[in-house]
């Protein structure tokens, strides 16, 4: 009998906005767990420790400048990746902005920034880094979406429609790259707290609305509890999941 294998020993990730909140716990708990880390910054020299923190758990690390808006960036970071550690095994598609507005509001720069990010960068890092894993028969990408895609969030149309988006091109990409031993799967936090988070939080009532709405659990959630559903689909033991989007949201949307 054959257990499941949690461990991502000899592998290699590549997480986008790694620099802080998801990113940074995202590419800690896959270090943790095993994987060499290449570590896409908008700004490259915004690493803020995090290179040091993987090399202290005994695994590499490679700072690169990705800013995902731009796919010159994307090709330039995965080629890197690939030279530095020969593969990818694991794309975690993490970047992400969300301009609130109401609708009614939202300027056309913001509406075409946060495309730009959340779904083009989202379709381009897969895609470059998915030809990569087609040659090597092998690979997981691993994508945020988030509640705001099955739920709506007020003032934020534009980002809840390209989280939504997010969800369905994972099935549309796992339905393709499948016959190449690729999965591709999301994941759909709720609210966490991060630093792109804090400002919201902070507000009294807009946090007791929040946690009364996460139904189950009434809590904010923390960082590594999102990184842990992604080292699990990134691992072997998730082998047989694919075109899935697991939400991570307290029970909001079983309400």
């Amino acid at each position: 009998m054959e257990y499941p294998q949690f461990t991502l020993s000899q592998q290699v990730a590549l997480v986008t906005g790694a620099a802080r909140g998801l990113g940074r716990a995202i590419s800690l708990a896959l270090a943790h767990a095993g994987a060499d880390v290449a570590l896409g910054l908008r700004d490259v020299n915004a690493d803020a420790g995090l290179a040091a923190e993987i090399l202290k758990l005994g695994r590499r690390a490679l700072p690169l400048q990705m800013d995902v808006s731009r796919r010159e960036q994307i090709l330039r970071a995965v080629d890197s990746t690939v030279k530095e550690f020969g593969r990818i095994d694991i794309l975690v598609n993490n970047a992400g902005i969300a301009p609130e507005n109401p609708a009614e509001n939202v300027l056309e720069e913001d509406f075409d920034a946060t495309l730009a990010v959340n779904l083009k960068g989202t379709f381009f890092a897969s895609q470059t880094a998915g030809r990569i894993m087609i040659r090597q028969k092998s690979g997981k990408i691993i994508n945020m979406s988030s509640q705001a895609g099955f739920v709506a969030l007020p003032t934020e149309s534009i980002y809840c429609m390209t989280k939504a988006g997010i969800a369905h091109l994972t099935k549309c990409l796992a339905v393709e790259w499948g016959r190449y031993g690729i999965t591709v799967n999301a994941v759909a936090p709720t609210f966490i707290h991060t630093p792109g988070t804090e400002s919201a939080l902070s507000d009294a009532a807009f946090r007791a609305d929040t946690v009364e709405r996460i139904a189950a659990l009434h809590r904010i959630g923390e960082p590594m509890e999102v990184a842990g559903a992604v080292v699990f689909l990134a691992s072997p033991a998730a082998s047989l999941i694919t075109g899935e989007t697991i939400l991570i949201d307290g029970g909001w949307t079983a309400r």
